[in-house]
């Protein structure tokens, strides 16, 4: 029988909180990010991570917990566009002399 720990939360940003769930069988930690209902004000795992690393890019930068989000969202979204494919209006734009 496996006993359930009860979660370390390790960061909360709201909806998000990271949490650590205890070990998993082969041995390493149980990183999760869940999210908060707002109808029943209780927090349910949203993603299991695969690793440390990811729980730590994921505490790091809030647009790709947003971007793990099922729910979906607005994420690295830029202030500023740039369009790359302007036409050329000077006279040596066709390549000739």
């Amino acid at each position: 029988m496996q006993t359930v720990k009860k979660p370390t939360v390790l960061m909360e940003r709201f909806p998000y909180r990271y949490v650590e769930s205890g070990v998993l069988e082969n041995g390493q930690p149980d990183y999760r990010i869940q999210k908060m209902n707002s109808f029943t004000k209780r927090y349910k795992d949203m993603y299991l991570c695969d690793n440390q690393m990811q729980i730590l890019t994921a505490m790091e930068d809030h647009d790709y917990t947003v971007w793990l989000d099922p729910d979906g969202g607005a994420c690295y979204v830029k202030d500023v566009s740039r369009n790359y494919y302007q036409s050329r209006t000077d006279s040596n734009s066709t390549g000739r002399d």
